[in-house]
């Protein structure tokens, strides 16, 4: 499957995958002390919903353009963000990146990885001036080896790739092993597009293979999965926070409200180990 996210700004995979993220960035600012968010694949930061590649699948109009201007009791920072990027009309929605850094405190980092030219350059001109920011034209996946475990000993990595390349899947549990290796009390979260199970089957096993313990799986679809259309999305979140799960149950009950879902499936569960 190929999700440059360009093309699929603001869709209901988007919302689901960022209001999470959101969620498990409040937890990390219930403390004092600094933490650090490593992100694998950043993307542009910020997306232009009127550019020609969201206009061309416009697939806002069934994500974001539900959510904009509601306040979205269960993601309330995301909902936030959203609307303070905007102000009183939808234009840009934010990226990992931005909602990181909308999230970050003085003493906070983000590392953000981008490996395509033009938009690493684009990434790192968007955030140059920000000192809490580092961002590397690299390989995300190699990262996790490099970059990890962070100084700060508390924070995130997110690994949110556009699935373009075939093996994928298995550079994310290669990932997860070695960042199980190198900082094993880390959070992991690792998103993933649905069109059918396998995707979150074979990852949930990846984390569990890694030796991670402690697995939460959740997953959203507000479309039928028959394994051509994009129905929903998952993530897969290794040494998830306490509470977690019934946030994102909260926040699963929302969307299928907010978003008008007539199929809508959703699952939060632990994967046995």
């Amino acid at each position: 499957m190929n999700y440059r996210h360009a093309f699929h700004a603001g869709n209901h995979t988007e919302v689901f995958k960022h209001a999470v993220l959101t969620l498990l960035l409040e937890h990390l600012l219930l403390k004092t002390k600094p933490f650090s968010v490593l992100d694998t694949h950043g993307g542009l930061g910020v997306y232009d919903l009127d550019s020609e590649e969201a206009m061309r699948t416009n697939e806002r109009c069934e994500g974001v353009d539900r959510v904009f201007g509601k306040p979205l009791a269960s993601a309330p920072m995301y909902a936030r963000i959203v609307e303070t990027l905007n102000g009183k009309s939808l234009r840009f929605y934010p990226g990992s990146p931005e909602l990181i850094k909308q999230a970050l405190r003085e003493r906070d980092r983000l590392i953000v990885c981008e490996l395509h030219p033009q938009d690493g350059a684009l990434l790192k001109a968007r955030y140059s001036r920000d000192r809490r920011i580092a961002v590397h034209e690299r390989d995300g996946y190699e990262a996790v080896g490099a970059l990890l475990p962070p100084e700060e000993r508390r924070g995130l990595v997110f690994i949110d790739p556009p699935y373009e390349q075939r093996n994928d899947v298995d550079q994310i549990a290669n990932s997860l092993r070695t960042g199980f290796g190198k900082w094993a009390t880390g959070t992991f979260a690792v998103w993933y597009p649905i069109k059918d199970g396998a995707f979150g089957d074979r990852i949930a096993a990846a984390a569990v293979g890694a030796g991670f313990k402690n697995v939460l799986r959740a997953e959203f679809c507000p479309f039928p999965r028959d394994g051509l259309a994009l129905a929903g999305s998952g993530l897969v979140i290794c040494n998830p926070p306490w509470m977690i799960d019934y946030k994102i149950r909260h926040l699963c009950q929302e969307l299928k409200v907010v978003l008008g879902c007539n199929v809508s499936n959703w699952s939060v569960d632990l994967v046995k180990c």
